[in-house]
Formats: structure tokens, C-alpha cells, sequence
């Protein structure tokens, strides 16, 4: 099978080359992947920035993990000894913590998985595990999100806040987005009440202040707690860099405390079956709708990581995997 080697860190060092297809184990599936996204994770472990990333999910030298992607949907091929929940055929999407995504085949433990929403498409499917499980648990578990309040999001049309503007409003929020005017039509789509353009306007400085903000862009914490009420949360998603995670773990929660405000880091993700299931129910009923910025073939996986990376798409960048079509 053709899958994406990451055998030295950069992106300019990924290659697509020919593997081994991999066996699944007694409580894996064999997956036909079909879609694949590109997360911060990801880029993180292939790049080995910042450097903690080496210690904690790469190697010193070179990365551990051979081919990346975890954000994943596709067809289940074969099924391990001990599965229940899946036959072959199956259409299902989730989010394989042990990587491997990046490919034309993948084995995938079975409690990582769940069907597949069947009003969208496997691109679509492949845009949903981790950001909104992300945005749902930022909100609903480290947030607190009430009916009623005003919920600020930063940095709202990209991967994750798309869908946390989504669940804001499904929890009965007022919402405020933050992103460029260029995105504006897609969020109010979305539901978003108000929109802010942060190249013309300080929202911190407007007096205005948010029960909850929800920040998923890099800026200072400092200038967020401006904007929040007093007993509000601030629930923090933004950059990767060694000092935003020092701010967040060490210095903002005693600084938020003073003031009676909170800080959680919100940048960690909880993959499970049960957010999973709520997120497809959801997708379902039509409360959530998927934004895919645009597809990249499996070949251009650095490409499409790139821009990613560069923080602008509107909605999650998706990596596509062609398959013969079988009679």
C-alpha cells in the first residue's frame, strides 16, 4: 500500500512511499482509508517543534511515529477476532491515537471508532473527530457553558472554531466570532450573532465583556481576561509555543484568580466513542455542519500541512485517499 513516511522531522522530508498493509489485531479493524485532516498534533510531531514535542511524542533525532495522520475516515475491510461493533463495509470516522492515518490502509483499535454520519460525505467525516471534540469539550466540561451567556470565540473560522460556534449555539449561547471579515458570510451561516474583524478592531479594548471566551488563536491571556466578567472562563486553545503553555499551566491561573475569573488549558483532546457519538448525533439532526476549507491528494500531504499551518484556512484542510473502484 502507498502511505506518508516521516522518517526525519520537516515536512519537506515526508515522503510517499510503498508499505507493508497492516494486520489488525484481535481488537482492531483494517480500515480502507478515505480521508484523512491536518491537526496541530500532527504538524507538531512531523516538524519536532517545539522541541518538548520530541520528549513527549517524537524522538530525539528522529520522529517515533513513522506515518502520521490521526483524524480519520474510511470503509472497515477486515475486523479482529474480538470486534463487535464493526463488519466489513462499514462506513466510520474517528480518531486513531496511535497515527497511521496518512495512508491507503490503517488498523485502528475498535473503541476509536464510531459509524459514520450518513448525511456526509468520507472528506467531511474526515474534518470532524478532533476539532470538534476539541470545541465540545472546551465548552461543555472546561468551560461550563451555560443557555443564556455570552460566549466569545477567538479565532472562530478555522478548524476547531468552526465547530465551536456550532456548539455554543446548540448550548444556547450568545455567540461572538473573532476572525477576518473574509470569513464572515460562512460563520453567519453557521450561527454566529456577531462578528468581530480582529485586523480592525481590539475587542478587548471595547468594553464589551463575555461569560466565557473560548480562544483557539495565539494572543496574550492577559489582554483576554480584559474581556471577561467577573466569575467568567477563559478557556484557552492557542499556540503551540513554549511561552503560550507556560502562560496557560503556570502564570495565568494565579493572575485569573485575583479577579475571580478563570483559566483552563483547553488544548488537549480526550478522544472517546461517547463525545464522538453526541458529535454525530448532532452532524444528524443538522445542528452541525462540517467546514472544509479544501482537499489535498495523499501525495501532497506537505502541502496541505503547510497550509494548515500557515493559521488562515477557513474550516479544516483535508487529505484525500484515492482507491480503485472495485465490481
Amino acid at each position: 500500500m502507498k502511505a506518508i513516511s516521516c522518517l526525519k522531522y520537516g515536512l519537506s522530508e515526508l515522503k510517499l512511499e510503498e508499505v507493508e498493509k497492516p494486520v489488525p489485531k484481535d481488537n482492531e479493524v483494517l480500515l480502507e482509508v478515505h480521508a484523512s485532516s491536518a491537526t496541530t498534533h500532527n504538524l507538531m510531531i512531523i516538524e519536532g517543534k517545539p522541541f518538548f514535542v520530541r520528549l513527549l511524542d517524537s524522538g530525539l533525532i528522529k520522529p517515533r511515529i513513522k506515518i502520521p495522520g490521526s483524524d480519520i475516515s474510511g470503509r472497515v475491510v477486515v475486523v479482529g477476532k474480538d470486534v463487535t461493533k464493526f463488519k466489513p463495509g462499514d462506513e466510520v470516522f474517528g480518531v486513531s491515537t496511535g497515527f497511521g492515518a496518512y495512508a491507503e490502509y490503517t488498523a485502528v483499535p475498535e473503541h476509536e471508532l464510531v459509524h459514520k454520519p450518513v448525511n456526509i460525505s468520507f472528506e467531511e467525516a474526515a474534518a470532524v473527530p478532533q476539532g470538534s471534540l476539541v470545541a465540545l469539550q472546551a465548552l461543555r466540561d472546561k468551560g461550563g457553558i451555560q443557555k443564556g451567556q455570552k460566549v466569545l470565540i477567538f479565532g472562530a473560522s478555522g478548524g476547531i472554531g468552526s465547530f465551536a460556534v456550532q456548539i455554543a449555539k446548540y448550548f444556547g449561547a450568545e455567540v461572538t466570532g473573532v476572525c477576518s471579515s473574509r470569513n464572515f458570510d460562512m460563520l453567519y451561516t453557521l450561527g454566529a450573532d456577531h462578528l468581530i474583524d480582529y485586523t480592525k478592531q481590539d475587542y478587548t479594548k471595547s468594553g464589551q465583556t463575555y461569560d466565557l471566551i473560548f480562544a483557539i488563536a495565539y494572543r496574550s491571556i492577559f489582554d483576554h481576561k480584559r474581556a471577561l466578567k467577573p466569575n467568567g472562563v477563559y478557556v484557552s486553545a492557542g499556540g503551540p509555543s513554549v511561552k503560550r503553555i507556560f502562560q496557560d499551566m503556570l502564570i495565568g491561573p494565579m493572575v485569573f484568580k485575583r479577579e475571580d475569573k478563570k483559566l483552563v488549558g483547553g488544548w488537549a483532546v480526550n478522544p472517546n466513542a461517547k463525545d464522538l457519538l453526541f458529535i454525530k448525533e448532532l452532524i444528524e439532526a443538522g445542528k452541525i455542519t462540517p467546514v472544509v476549507d479544501r482537499c489535498y491528494p495523499l501525495s501532497e500531504t506537505a502541502k496541505a500541512l503547510q497550509h494548515y499551518g500557515t493559521g488562515h484556512p477557513g474550516g479544516k484542510v483535508v487529505i484525500t485517499v484515492q482507491h480503485s473502484i472495485k465490481f
